[in-house]
């Protein structure tokens, strides 16, 4: 019997990988909940800041584009760089992907995932069964990394919580009538901002360091004799999108560096008029401590001038993005977390998104510190799927 590829995860970038394999032939079983992240922790009302072109899952197959899927569901179709997503059209794309490409997803948790004998792997799942997998890829997105800064998690602590990560609210009309902070300068923070204000909220933002709130250039003042990039007009961003192997061999300080700094933070170009004139923005030179007084939220912080000053609000979001630690994989055996080489919490990938433990593939933001910023991305399917499924398909197709 010829044991299965185990892809764990749902997203853009499990449904992407699934999709290569099987056009591959090989037999994969695919777990998760589809599109989970996307569907229920981002902000309700979002719009994706990526464009039409860089928001389309990758497979062998043509007509499976967001334009595709557009044209199939009779909706306005998207395909200029000034066309906005919303983000409830995007999680429909992705189950429209998933019903036409993955339609044996199997909605059920892995639970476990150990080294098998001889070979392979063994798998546990909530459902009670158990197997054996020639190859695991672990395409699990954002899941367990939400970061939330030590200095932060003083009033997170007992009781209600008063400091919660932006990735927790989906409904963010629960905040109508109160006083709000968000903390950050990013994408994710300004458009929780503009929501949560739009819902009835007055709102601050609390940028910290040397990220001032800015916001990108529209489409028609992009820079014209630069080459295209899914992000934008860059001799840099075209490399990182489409020439990501080298980035494996630089030093791994710069690989760090760019992950956290290349494409942020900043606000879409379409979000600043929403913005201005309804949340209030307070730069700082750094948070200091969070903590709770009389059942509400207090920052201290230290301004750019040197002083300490307190804010206080009745909730602190923390729009401070998220931080990969293989720690956090906690389905991931003991033995195998233990082995697995390691860059500063994120696992150290080699060619084809394989890790030091042959057979175990990562993709998605957990390839990012070896592949790149372009892996923060959707976009980044269009690179890593089909690299994933070649370097699979050659060490472990002819295995059973």
């Amino acid at each position: 019997m010829i044991r299965p590829v185990a892809v764990i995860g749902a997203g853009p970038y499990g449904l992407s990988t699934a999709a290569h394999l099987r056009a591959r032939g090989i037999p994969v079983r695919v777990f998760g909940d589809p599109m989970v992240s996307w569907r229920e922790h981002m902000p309700e009302g979002m719009l994706l800041k990526s464009t039409p072109a860089a928001s389309n899952l990758d497979c062998p197959q043509p007509g499976h584009t967001l334009a595709d899927y557009c044209d199939a569901a009779g909706v306005r179709r998207l395909v200029t760089d000034e066309d906005i997503i919303p983000a409830e059209t995007f999680v429909a794309y992705g189950d429209w992907f998933r019903e036409r490409l993955v339609p044996d997803l199997e909605q059920v948790r892995v639970v476990s995932v150990e080294r098998g004998r001889p070979g392979g792997f063994e798998l546990k799942l909530d459902s009670g069964e158990q197997f054996a997998a020639r190859a695991v890829v672990v395409a699990t997105g954002l899941s367990g990394f939400a970061h939330l800064p030590p200095e932060l998690a003083g009033a997170a602590l007992g009781g209600p919580a008063l400091v919660t990560h932006s990735s927790l609210h989906h409904d963010l009309g629960r905040f109508a009538g109160k006083e709000l902070l968000v903390v950050g300068a990013g994408q994710s923070a300004l458009e929780t901002a503009v929501l949560a204000a739009e819902a009835g909220a007055t709102v601050r933002v609390v940028s910290r360091g040397r990220g001032k709130v800015a916001f990108g250039a529209p489409p028609w003042k992009q820079p014209r004799f630069r080459p295209e990039s899914p992000f934008g007009r860059a001799w840099s961003l075209w490399a990182l999108s489409h020439h990501a192997d080298p980035y494996r061999f630089l030093p791994e300080g710069a690989r760090h560096h760019l992950v956290r700094r290349v494409l942020g933070p900043l606000g879409a170009w379409w979000l600043r008029d929403r913005f201005e004139g309804r949340v209030q923005v307070k730069e700082v030179a750094r948070v200091v401590s969070a903590e709770a007084v009389d059942g509400a939220p207090v920052l201290t912080v230290r301004t750019h001038g040197g002083r300490a000053e307190r804010l206080t609000a009745d909730h602190v979001i923390a729009a401070t993005g998220y931080r990969v630690d293989v720690a956090a994989l906690d389905f991931l055996g003991p033995g195998l977390r233990t082995d697995l080489a390691v860059t500063r919490g994120a696992p150290r990938l080699g060619p084809g998104y394989v890790s030091s433990l042959p057979g175990l593939y990562f993709t998605g933001l957990p390839a990012a510190a070896s592949y790149g910023p372009v892996m923060r991305f959707v976009c980044g399917t269009e690179f890593a799927s089909p690299r994933l499924a070649k370097h699979l398909a050659a060490a472990h197709g002819a295995r059973s």
